[in-house]
Protein backbone atom coordinates (compact mmCIF):
# COMPACT_ATOMS: atom_id res chain seq x y z
CA UNK A 1 0.00 0.00 0.00
CA UNK A 2 1.70 3.33 -0.90
CA UNK A 3 1.66 6.08 1.74
CA UNK A 4 -1.35 8.50 2.64
CA UNK A 5 -1.51 11.73 0.84
CA UNK A 6 1.20 11.15 -1.80
CA UNK A 7 2.25 14.26 -3.99
CA UNK A 8 3.69 14.57 -7.18
CA UNK A 9 3.87 17.03 -10.11
CA UNK A 10 2.22 15.86 -13.76
CA UNK A 11 5.42 16.59 -15.68
CA UNK A 12 6.36 19.92 -17.42
CA UNK A 13 8.45 22.62 -15.79
CA UNK A 14 8.36 26.02 -17.44
CA UNK A 15 12.14 26.54 -19.60
CA UNK A 16 13.73 29.96 -19.41
CA UNK A 17 15.26 31.46 -22.21
CA UNK A 18 18.56 30.13 -22.27
CA UNK A 19 16.88 26.40 -22.30
CA UNK A 20 14.69 28.28 -25.29
CA UNK A 21 17.70 29.13 -27.03
CA UNK A 22 19.23 25.75 -26.86
CA UNK A 23 16.55 24.02 -27.82
CA UNK A 24 16.28 26.00 -31.44
CA UNK A 25 19.46 25.27 -31.29
CA UNK A 26 19.34 21.82 -31.13
CA UNK A 27 16.58 21.33 -33.69
CA UNK A 28 19.13 23.50 -36.11
CA UNK A 29 22.17 21.04 -35.15
CA UNK A 30 23.89 24.10 -34.28
CA UNK A 31 24.50 22.63 -30.90
CA UNK A 32 25.98 19.11 -30.12
CA UNK A 33 23.51 17.31 -27.73
CA UNK A 34 26.41 17.18 -25.02
CA UNK A 35 26.56 20.82 -25.39
CA UNK A 36 22.32 21.33 -24.84
CA UNK A 37 22.63 18.50 -21.45
CA UNK A 38 25.16 20.93 -20.47
CA UNK A 39 23.08 24.19 -20.95
CA UNK A 40 19.74 22.49 -18.92
CA UNK A 41 21.79 21.00 -16.52
CA UNK A 42 21.95 23.80 -13.50
CA UNK A 43 18.09 24.25 -14.65
CA UNK A 44 17.31 20.49 -13.82
CA UNK A 45 19.02 20.48 -10.78
CA UNK A 46 16.26 24.00 -9.83
CA UNK A 47 13.66 21.84 -10.98
CA UNK A 48 14.49 18.59 -8.43
CA UNK A 49 15.37 20.79 -5.55
CA UNK A 50 11.93 22.73 -5.71
CA UNK A 51 10.19 19.60 -5.70
CA UNK A 52 12.17 18.37 -2.70
CA UNK A 53 11.72 21.38 -0.67
CA UNK A 54 8.11 21.20 -1.15
CA UNK A 55 8.18 17.29 0.30
CA UNK A 56 6.93 16.30 -3.05
CA UNK A 57 7.16 12.49 -2.93
CA UNK A 58 7.73 11.16 -6.48
CA UNK A 59 10.34 13.32 -7.93
CA UNK A 60 10.13 14.06 -11.98
CA UNK A 61 12.20 15.62 -14.22
CA UNK A 62 10.75 18.58 -15.46
CA UNK A 63 10.78 17.83 -19.48
CA UNK A 64 13.12 20.71 -19.53
CA UNK A 65 15.24 18.78 -22.07
CA UNK A 66 11.61 18.46 -24.50
CA UNK A 67 10.23 20.52 -26.71
CA UNK A 68 7.01 19.84 -26.18
CA UNK A 69 4.49 16.97 -24.66
CA UNK A 70 4.70 14.88 -27.55
CA UNK A 71 6.63 15.97 -30.45
CA UNK A 72 10.26 15.33 -28.68
CA UNK A 73 9.57 11.92 -29.82
CA UNK A 74 10.56 13.02 -33.64
CA UNK A 75 14.41 13.01 -32.14
CA UNK A 76 14.10 9.61 -30.98
CA UNK A 77 12.21 7.55 -33.74
CA UNK A 78 13.31 6.62 -36.94
CA UNK A 79 10.38 7.15 -39.70
CA UNK A 80 9.09 10.43 -37.88
CA UNK A 81 9.36 14.00 -39.20
CA UNK A 82 9.37 17.41 -36.89
CA UNK A 83 6.43 19.64 -38.94
CA UNK A 84 5.73 22.88 -38.11
CA UNK A 85 1.78 23.31 -38.83
CA UNK A 86 2.46 25.59 -41.26
CA UNK A 87 3.91 22.53 -43.10
CA UNK A 88 1.90 19.90 -42.60
CA UNK A 89 -1.31 22.37 -43.94
CA UNK A 90 -0.04 21.37 -47.38
CA UNK A 91 -1.17 17.81 -46.41
CA UNK A 92 -4.09 17.85 -44.46
CA UNK A 93 -6.97 16.62 -45.66
CA UNK A 94 -9.88 19.34 -44.63
CA UNK A 95 -7.96 22.41 -44.45
CA UNK A 96 -10.40 24.97 -43.68
CA UNK A 97 -10.87 22.78 -40.01
CA UNK A 98 -7.21 22.68 -39.73
CA UNK A 99 -7.25 26.30 -39.85
CA UNK A 100 -10.37 26.85 -37.29
CA UNK A 101 -7.62 24.92 -34.71
CA UNK A 102 -5.21 26.99 -35.25
CA UNK A 103 -7.35 30.24 -34.92
CA UNK A 104 -8.77 28.36 -31.66
CA UNK A 105 -4.82 28.24 -30.54
CA UNK A 106 -4.41 31.55 -31.12
CA UNK A 107 -0.69 31.01 -31.76
CA UNK A 108 1.33 31.07 -35.51
CA UNK A 109 1.09 28.32 -37.60
CA UNK A 110 4.69 28.31 -37.74
CA UNK A 111 5.88 28.51 -33.72
CA UNK A 112 4.05 24.88 -32.73
CA UNK A 113 5.60 21.30 -34.09
CA UNK A 114 4.65 17.65 -34.51
CA UNK A 115 6.14 14.65 -34.93
CA UNK A 116 4.46 13.16 -37.75
CA UNK A 117 5.22 9.67 -39.38
CA UNK A 118 6.46 9.34 -42.49
CA UNK A 119 7.55 5.56 -43.21
CA UNK A 120 7.97 2.38 -40.80
CA UNK A 121 8.76 3.43 -37.05
CA UNK A 122 11.50 2.17 -34.99
CA UNK A 123 13.40 3.16 -32.02
CA UNK A 124 16.41 4.94 -32.94
CA UNK A 125 17.70 5.64 -29.34
CA UNK A 126 15.46 5.63 -26.27
CA UNK A 127 13.04 8.03 -25.85
CA UNK A 128 13.09 9.03 -21.90
CA UNK A 129 15.37 6.39 -20.43
CA UNK A 130 18.39 9.09 -20.43
CA UNK A 131 15.90 11.60 -18.94
CA UNK A 132 15.38 9.47 -15.97
CA UNK A 133 19.48 8.34 -15.45
CA UNK A 134 19.64 12.11 -15.43
CA UNK A 135 16.89 12.44 -12.81
CA UNK A 136 18.26 9.35 -10.54
CA UNK A 137 21.62 10.91 -10.64
CA UNK A 138 19.85 14.59 -8.48
CA UNK A 139 17.88 12.72 -5.91
CA UNK A 140 17.39 9.63 -3.55
CA UNK A 141 13.64 10.03 -3.26
CA UNK A 142 11.19 7.95 -5.38
CA UNK A 143 11.23 9.18 -9.04
CA UNK A 144 8.48 9.13 -11.62
CA UNK A 145 8.89 9.21 -15.39
CA UNK A 146 5.88 10.53 -17.95
CA UNK A 147 5.43 9.51 -21.65
CA UNK A 148 3.40 10.33 -24.33
CA UNK A 149 0.88 8.06 -23.81
CA UNK A 150 0.29 5.58 -26.84
CA UNK A 151 -2.84 6.59 -28.59
CA UNK A 152 -1.59 10.33 -27.91
CA UNK A 153 1.65 9.24 -29.96
CA UNK A 154 -0.26 7.13 -32.62
CA UNK A 155 -3.32 9.62 -33.19
CA UNK A 156 -0.92 12.42 -33.31
CA UNK A 157 1.46 10.89 -35.71
CA UNK A 158 -1.01 9.83 -38.26
CA UNK A 159 -1.30 11.83 -41.09
CA UNK A 160 -2.71 10.04 -44.36
CA UNK A 161 -0.87 11.61 -46.99
CA UNK A 162 2.36 10.76 -45.68
CA UNK A 163 2.40 7.90 -42.92
CA UNK A 164 0.23 5.81 -45.70
CA UNK A 165 4.09 5.27 -46.56
CA UNK A 166 4.85 3.05 -43.95
CA UNK A 167 1.57 2.09 -42.49
CA UNK A 168 -1.97 1.31 -44.10
CA UNK A 169 -3.74 2.66 -41.33
CA UNK A 170 -3.43 4.03 -37.72
CA UNK A 171 -4.64 0.92 -36.72
CA UNK A 172 -1.38 -0.65 -37.92
CA UNK A 173 0.66 2.10 -36.44
CA UNK A 174 -0.39 1.92 -33.27
CA UNK A 175 0.98 -1.67 -33.19
CA UNK A 176 4.27 -0.72 -33.83
CA UNK A 177 3.81 2.52 -31.15
CA UNK A 178 2.96 -0.31 -28.71
CA UNK A 179 6.36 -2.67 -29.76
CA UNK A 180 8.51 0.56 -29.46
CA UNK A 181 6.81 1.17 -25.71
CA UNK A 182 7.64 -2.48 -24.78
CA UNK A 183 11.65 -1.62 -25.54
CA UNK A 184 11.23 2.18 -23.84
CA UNK A 185 9.43 0.33 -20.83
CA UNK A 186 11.96 -2.54 -20.24
CA UNK A 187 15.28 -0.13 -20.40
CA UNK A 188 13.35 2.16 -17.83
CA UNK A 189 12.64 -0.49 -15.00
CA UNK A 190 16.46 -1.71 -15.68
CA UNK A 191 17.57 1.52 -14.84
CA UNK A 192 14.95 1.57 -11.72
CA UNK A 193 11.46 4.02 -11.73
CA UNK A 194 8.51 4.45 -9.57
CA UNK A 195 5.85 5.58 -11.11
CA UNK A 196 5.71 5.13 -14.87
CA UNK A 197 3.10 7.37 -16.19
CA UNK A 198 1.05 8.19 -19.55
CA UNK A 199 0.14 11.22 -20.49
CA UNK A 200 -3.48 11.01 -22.45
CA UNK A 201 -4.95 14.51 -22.47
CA UNK A 202 -6.55 13.82 -26.35
CA UNK A 203 -9.23 11.38 -24.58
CA UNK A 204 -11.34 14.53 -23.69
CA UNK A 205 -11.17 15.48 -27.18
CA UNK A 206 -12.70 12.26 -28.28
CA UNK A 207 -15.92 12.77 -26.12
CA UNK A 208 -16.30 16.13 -25.67
CA UNK A 209 -15.91 17.57 -29.14
CA UNK A 210 -18.83 15.91 -30.33
CA UNK A 211 -20.91 18.03 -32.66
CA UNK A 212 -18.58 20.90 -31.29
CA UNK A 213 -16.18 22.81 -33.54
CA UNK A 214 -12.79 20.93 -33.14
CA UNK A 215 -10.03 22.36 -30.93
CA UNK A 216 -6.08 22.22 -31.47
CA UNK A 217 -6.64 19.41 -28.11
CA UNK A 218 -3.40 17.88 -27.57
CA UNK A 219 -2.25 17.50 -31.44
CA UNK A 220 -5.30 15.84 -31.82
CA UNK A 221 -4.70 16.36 -35.93
CA UNK A 222 -5.63 13.08 -37.20
CA UNK A 223 -9.55 12.30 -38.45
CA UNK A 224 -11.56 10.65 -35.87
CA UNK A 225 -13.91 7.74 -35.84
CA UNK A 226 -16.83 7.42 -34.03
CA UNK A 227 -16.01 8.26 -30.47
CA UNK A 228 -17.13 4.31 -29.06
CA UNK A 229 -14.72 3.07 -31.90
CA UNK A 230 -11.69 5.40 -30.72
CA UNK A 231 -11.97 4.84 -26.86
CA UNK A 232 -12.13 1.02 -27.92
CA UNK A 233 -8.82 1.87 -30.14
CA UNK A 234 -6.96 3.78 -27.01
CA UNK A 235 -8.21 1.26 -24.60
CA UNK A 236 -6.40 -1.44 -26.41
CA UNK A 237 -3.54 0.71 -27.04
CA UNK A 238 -3.17 1.79 -23.21
CA UNK A 239 -3.77 -1.48 -21.97
CA UNK A 240 -0.98 -3.39 -24.45
CA UNK A 241 1.83 -1.22 -22.94
CA UNK A 242 -0.07 -0.46 -19.53
CA UNK A 243 0.75 -4.75 -19.24
CA UNK A 244 4.50 -4.07 -20.29
CA UNK A 245 5.01 -2.45 -16.62
CA UNK A 246 6.03 -5.17 -14.54
CA UNK A 247 3.91 -3.41 -11.41
CA UNK A 248 6.03 -5.28 -8.94
CA UNK A 249 8.89 -2.74 -9.93
CA UNK A 250 6.93 0.44 -11.48
CA UNK A 251 3.26 2.10 -10.40
CA UNK A 252 1.28 2.39 -13.88
CA UNK A 253 0.21 5.66 -14.01
CA UNK A 254 -2.46 7.48 -16.48
CA UNK A 255 -3.17 10.98 -17.27
CA UNK A 256 -5.93 13.14 -18.37
CA UNK A 257 -7.24 16.47 -18.92
CA UNK A 258 -8.95 19.02 -21.21
CA UNK A 259 -6.28 20.83 -22.48
CA UNK A 260 -2.96 23.12 -21.24
CA UNK A 261 -2.19 25.49 -23.94
CA UNK A 262 -3.92 28.69 -22.72
CA UNK A 263 -4.89 30.50 -19.69
CA UNK A 264 -8.14 31.17 -21.13
CA UNK A 265 -10.66 28.64 -19.57
CA UNK A 266 -13.07 29.35 -22.08
CA UNK A 267 -11.82 27.90 -25.01
CA UNK A 268 -10.94 24.78 -22.88
CA UNK A 269 -12.42 21.31 -22.90
CA UNK A 270 -14.79 20.62 -20.43
CA UNK A 271 -17.26 17.96 -19.18
CA UNK A 272 -17.29 14.86 -16.17
CA UNK A 273 -15.23 11.38 -16.72
CA UNK A 274 -18.22 9.64 -17.27
CA UNK A 275 -17.04 8.63 -20.77
CA UNK A 276 -13.87 7.42 -20.00
CA UNK A 277 -14.98 5.34 -17.13
CA UNK A 278 -14.97 2.15 -19.15
CA UNK A 279 -11.59 3.12 -20.48
CA UNK A 280 -10.42 3.86 -17.21
CA UNK A 281 -11.53 0.52 -15.63
CA UNK A 282 -10.21 -1.58 -18.26
CA UNK A 283 -6.89 -0.33 -19.27
CA UNK A 284 -5.66 -1.77 -15.73
CA UNK A 285 -3.44 1.14 -13.98
CA UNK A 286 -2.72 1.26 -10.33
CA UNK A 287 -3.14 5.30 -10.54
CA UNK A 288 -5.92 8.00 -12.43
CA UNK A 289 -3.97 11.55 -12.16
CA UNK A 290 -7.07 13.20 -13.14
CA UNK A 291 -7.84 17.28 -13.39
CA UNK A 292 -9.98 18.41 -10.57
CA UNK A 293 -8.99 22.06 -9.73
CA UNK A 294 -11.50 23.43 -12.52
CA UNK A 295 -15.03 23.16 -12.47
CA UNK A 296 -14.44 22.42 -15.93
CA UNK A 297 -14.11 18.61 -14.83
CA UNK A 298 -17.07 17.98 -13.24
CA UNK A 299 -17.99 16.44 -10.16
CA UNK A 300 -15.93 14.29 -8.43
CA UNK A 301 -18.97 11.92 -7.26
CA UNK A 302 -19.60 11.15 -11.19
CA UNK A 303 -16.00 9.07 -11.29
CA UNK A 304 -16.48 7.39 -8.00
CA UNK A 305 -19.76 5.57 -9.45
CA UNK A 306 -17.32 3.63 -10.87
CA UNK A 307 -17.16 0.57 -7.88
CA UNK A 308 -13.21 -0.30 -9.66
CA UNK A 309 -12.17 3.05 -8.97
CA UNK A 310 -13.66 3.40 -5.54
CA UNK A 311 -11.93 0.26 -4.59
CA UNK A 312 -9.07 -0.29 -6.89
CA UNK A 313 -7.14 2.59 -8.36
CA UNK A 314 -5.33 5.18 -7.27
CA UNK A 315 -6.60 9.36 -7.88
CA UNK A 316 -4.52 11.55 -8.41
CA UNK A 317 -6.43 14.55 -7.51
CA UNK A 318 -5.77 17.72 -9.16
CA UNK A 319 -5.94 20.38 -6.42
CA UNK A 320 -4.06 23.04 -8.00
CA UNK A 321 -4.80 24.61 -11.76
CA UNK A 322 -1.56 25.30 -13.29
CA UNK A 323 -2.73 27.98 -16.09
CA UNK A 324 -3.69 30.40 -13.31
CA UNK A 325 -1.45 32.88 -11.08
CA UNK A 326 -3.45 32.70 -8.29
CA UNK A 327 -2.02 30.73 -5.38
CA UNK A 328 -4.55 28.28 -4.44
CA UNK A 329 -5.75 28.37 -0.34
CA UNK A 330 -4.22 24.36 1.79
CA UNK A 331 -7.57 24.98 3.06
CA UNK A 332 -9.28 24.80 -0.03
CA UNK A 333 -7.03 21.61 -0.76
CA UNK A 334 -7.64 19.79 2.38
CA UNK A 335 -11.64 20.32 2.03
CA UNK A 336 -11.19 18.87 -1.40
CA UNK A 337 -9.20 16.06 0.04
CA UNK A 338 -11.58 15.10 2.31
CA UNK A 339 -14.32 15.20 -0.52
CA UNK A 340 -12.62 12.61 -1.80
CA UNK A 341 -12.41 10.62 1.35
CA UNK A 342 -16.13 10.19 0.83
CA UNK A 343 -15.14 7.94 -1.65
CA UNK A 344 -11.68 6.37 -1.03
CA UNK A 345 -9.01 5.48 1.23
CA UNK A 346 -6.02 8.08 2.58
CA UNK A 347 -3.61 5.56 0.96
CA UNK A 348 -5.59 5.58 -2.45
CA UNK A 349 -5.22 9.00 -2.45
CA UNK A 350 -2.62 11.28 -4.55
CA UNK A 351 -2.99 15.38 -4.51
CA UNK A 352 -1.27 17.03 -8.01
CA UNK A 353 -1.76 19.83 -10.13
CA UNK A 354 -4.20 19.23 -13.22
CA UNK A 355 -1.59 19.30 -15.57
CA UNK A 356 2.35 20.65 -16.49
CA UNK A 357 3.44 23.70 -15.66
CA UNK A 358 4.78 24.08 -19.36
CA UNK A 359 3.15 22.71 -22.48
CA UNK A 360 4.57 24.02 -24.76
CA UNK A 361 8.12 24.66 -24.45
CA UNK A 362 7.95 28.09 -25.66
CA UNK A 363 4.45 28.69 -24.05
CA UNK A 364 4.79 28.14 -20.40
CA UNK A 365 1.49 28.46 -18.08
CA UNK A 366 3.58 29.75 -15.28
CA UNK A 367 6.46 30.74 -13.51
CA UNK A 368 9.00 28.75 -10.88
CA UNK A 369 8.20 31.65 -8.67
CA UNK A 370 4.12 30.98 -8.59
CA UNK A 371 4.94 27.28 -8.87
CA UNK A 372 7.03 27.37 -5.43
CA UNK A 373 4.39 29.20 -4.00
CA UNK A 374 1.50 26.59 -5.12
CA UNK A 375 3.23 23.45 -3.75
CA UNK A 376 4.14 25.41 -0.72
CA UNK A 377 0.54 25.55 0.10
CA UNK A 378 0.25 21.85 -1.14
CA UNK A 379 2.89 20.76 1.05
CA UNK A 380 0.84 22.48 4.67
CA UNK A 381 -2.50 20.59 3.06
CA UNK A 382 -0.48 17.88 3.29
CA UNK A 383 0.83 18.11 6.64
CA UNK A 384 -2.27 18.85 7.70
CA UNK A 385 -4.08 15.64 6.33
CA UNK A 386 -1.58 13.67 7.74
CA UNK A 387 -1.81 15.00 11.57
CA UNK A 388 -5.94 14.12 11.32
CA UNK A 389 -5.37 11.35 9.70
CA UNK A 390 -2.63 8.89 10.26
CA UNK A 391 -2.98 8.22 13.88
Amino acid sequence: MTKSFSTSLIGSMPRNDEILRALRKRSKGSISEAEFLNIIDGEEDEVVKLQEKNNITYISSGELSRDNYVSFIATKLAGVRMMSMAEMLDYVEDKKAFEEILSILDVPAISIKNAICEGKISRRTNIVCDELKRLKKRTDKKVKITLPGPYLVTRSMWLPALSKNGYDSKEELGEDVIKIYAEEIKELQEIGVDIIQFDEPVLTEVVFTEGKPRTFMCAALSEKKDPTQELEFATHLIKSCMAKIDRTKSMRALHVCRGNWSKDESILLSGPYTPLIKLFENIDTDALMLEFSTKRAGELSSLFESKKIREEIILGLGVINPRTDVIEKHEDMIERAEEALRFTSKERLFLNPDCGFATFSNRPVNTLEIIDKKLSELQTAVKYLEEKYDK
